[in-house]
């Protein structure tokens, strides 16, 4: 057992009952968050030196872990240790007024605040007179981003661009050696680079975004402000099915539990998916299907 594991105490198992509240929050947390960064628990616990048996009790409420445990999970989710534990807004006297303001809001209501504070603040979408003609594809890795972000680009006869490529253009090497050189949060710095790089050179364009672009809130509001938004959603057996078609094995071969890893990042960044200003579900339909429909919600 490594010193990690020595630091970290699970509590019995099986007494739903006798949980803490606090602990199941804890873990609904680490469990939310691994999801929107689309690590599988494995990933998390190799990358935060914790065994998986202590990451599991842990999400499970079922843990009682250390500081210097949690620290080190947070480290590797890319978080403070504060939004770890859910106290963000308490870190200041206007987060604690903002917070008893906005607590208990619908949906819709923090949306409109959000885009008021954008109109404030000077990051509202109605700030770039470019924004509609500049349309970029979010989703995971499968609903049709790269071929059909190629063919609308087409159709309309504006650049198309890779983000992932721009990322590899701005650090010099691949995403692989990105993330095994400098890590995750290195990604996501080029990522945010990448983007503001795109908006400033391009005024009319089509680009395909990473899958996992909603795991920085920094980065998502530049898009949101910035371009025309389309969430192209498919069935998560269609995603799958979609990659390994392409002749990418790994996802299955590399986890048996793939298709529960997939299901969960899509529920972890569906919330964000859902910010799109256009759904486009590419399920059971052709290419040309698909491209028809997003002609249609775009106007063009």
């Amino acid at each position: 057992m490594d010193q990690l594991d020595m630091a970290s105490a699970s509590v019995a198992e099986g007494d739903e009952a006798g949980k803490s509240p606090l602990l199941q929050a804890l873990g609904e947390r680490v469990r939310n968050l691994r999801a929107r960064r689309g690590l599988t628990r494995r990933n998390l616990a190799a990358s935060a030196q914790v065994s998986e048996r202590h990451l599991a009790n842990l999400e499970y409420g079922t843990g009682n872990v250390s500081i210097l445990v949690l620290h080190q999970i947070a480290l590797a989710l890319q978080c403070s240790m504060a939004e770890l534990l859910g106290d963000v807004t308490a870190s200041s006297a206007e987060w604690l007024l903002l917070r008893e303001l906005l607590e208990g809001r619908s949906e819709q209501d923090l949306h409109r605040v959000r885009l008021a504070a954008g109109e404030i603040l000077g990051t509202a979408p109605s700030g770039d007179p470019h924004r509609g003609s500049r349309i970029a594809l979010i989703g995971l890795r499968g609903a049709g981003k790269s071929t059909l972000g190629r063919m609308l680009a087409e159709h309309l006869n504006v650049p198309f661009l890779e983000l992932n490529q721009e990322i590899e253009r701005v650090a010099g090497c691949s995403v692989r050696e990105i993330y095994d050189l400098y890590g995750a949060g290195a990604y996501r710095r080029y990522e945010r680079r990448a983007l503001e790089e795109a908006v400033q050179i391009y005024s009319d364009v089509v680009i395909a975004t990473p899958g996992g672009i909603v795991s920085d809130p920094a980065t998502f509001n530049e898009l949101l402000s910035h371009c025309t938004t389309v969430w192209l959603q498919a069935r998560p057996e269609e995603h799958m099915g979609r990659v390994v078609a392409q002749g990418d094995t790994r996802p299955m071969a590399a986890n048996p539990e793939a298709m529960d890893d997939l299901r969960r990042i899509l529920d972890g960044r569906s919330a964000f998916y859902s910010k799109a200003d256009h759904l486009l579900d590419t399920s059971g339909k052709s290419l040309e299907q698909s491209l028809e429909q997003l002609r249609a919600q775009l106007g063009c």
